[in-house]
């Protein structure tokens, strides 16, 4: 981030599946200019409150954080869609006053933002979305154009899956050198975002012969 909290971008990495183009974003997104939409899985909104109503000390402000990434990124590209590929709130626990009045701030800022959810697994448990914030929710696969979106990675006939769930990352280095960083990996017929959410964990990807991944350093998006 910049000294202002403002991403900086140092280059473009785009991928072709399903016949549309997509840009990887650094923040853990992308971009499709075709349908003029944002696309994230995993947000979790209302994970850390979750934990912290169980007594857990986690870190405070990445609702705020994760929102302040979403305003950033469709004011630079000028979103009108947001398609959330699953588990938009974490559990029942996110339904929380200090959560819920987060979302719906921002969500009232951004009232012309088309916002759709695919449920995940995370969705079933925590219930849909208030009414109140817009947001169309439908099962998996939502298909548009050549792509299918889910939230559960695997292939779809007749369309290129995009999925989150498995918070992908990849190791780099050697020894005590080595860095676990979250990755975009794409195999010949899904492709698994990286999670959105500041506050998730990781999993390791298992890279097959063909598959495609860049991972996610700082400000840079790089095939490894």
């Amino acid at each position: 981030m910049g000294p202002g909290g403002e991403s900086i971008e140092t280059q473009e990495i785009w991928v072709e599946r399903g016949g549309e183009r997509l840009r990887l974003l650094a923040e853990r997104a992308l971009w499709w200019p075709a349908q003029q939409a944002l696309l994230v899985a995993d947000a979790h909104f209302g994970k850390a409150a979750s934990f912290r109503r169980l007594g857990v000390p986690v870190p405070q402000g990445t609702t705020g954080h994760n929102l302040d990434v979403l305003t950033r990124l469709a004011a630079r590209h000028g979103a009108r869609r947001l398609l959330v590929l699953g588990d938009f709130l974490h559990s029942v626990h996110a339904h929380a006053v200090e959560t819920l009045s987060a979302l719906s701030a921002w969500r009232e800022a951004h009232a012309a933002l088309d916002i759709t959810l695919v449920r995940g697994n995370h969705d079933d448990r925590a219930g849909d979305p208030p009414p109140s914030l817009g947001i169309t929710v439908v099962d998996e696969p939502l298909r548009l154009d050549g792509l299918a979106l889910c939230h559960h990675p695997r292939p779809v006939s007749g369309a290129y899956a995009l999925a989150g769930h498995l918070h992908p990352c990849i190791t780099v280095g050697r020894g005590f050198e080595r860095l676990r960083l979250p990755c975009f990996h794409f195999t010949a017929e899904v492709g698994v975002l990286p999670a959105f959410g500041a506050f998730t964990g990781m999993h390791p990807v298992r890279v097959a012969r063909g598959d495609e991944v860049y991972a996610v350093a700082g400000e840079v998006v790089r095939r490894v």
